[in-house]
């Protein structure tokens, strides 16, 4: 059975699928599958749309914050210290990066960022907790 540390985990990486097709699909769209297919050598032929611009940067970030949450998760996991505090810390980071996607799409400001620094806590909290 899965530890809720890995299952936050799966699910984070399933949240990230969800958010590459908010992106791609507009972005297949707004660029045509011509320039999308290609090898990207020449600029876009046009801007993305500010939406789709923000789900790029969005997805973008996502794999930046799974980097670090992984990292928790692997040290919790193979460290044997899965606790409340670590498990809790999983399932916020999950729920910040559900709501880091309205955030960004709907660009509210500041509290994008503010979701961001939460998910940013709970992964440094697990490392550390790890470690004490």
């Amino acid at each position: 059975m899965m530890t809720p540390e890995l299952t936050a985990l799966a699910l984070s990486g399933l949240l990230q699928v969800v958010l590459f097709v908010l992106f791609a699909a507009p972005a297949n769209l707004e660029l045509g599958v011509k320039y999308t297919t290609s090898p990207r050598d020449m600029a876009p032929p046009r801007p993305l749309s500010a939406r789709t611009g923000r789900m790029q940067r969005a997805l973008n970030n996502g794999f930046e914050a799974l980097i670090l949450f992984t990292l928790a998760v692997v040290v919790v996991t193979l460290g044997g210290q899965s606790s409340a505090l670590t498990q809790t810390c999983a399932w916020v980071f999950l729920a910040a990066r559900a709501l880091y996607i309205p955030a960004y799409w709907f660009g509210w400001s500041p509290w994008r960022s503010a979701i961001w620094g939460v998910g940013l806590l709970a992964s440094i909290t697990m490392i550390v907790a790890a470690l004490l």
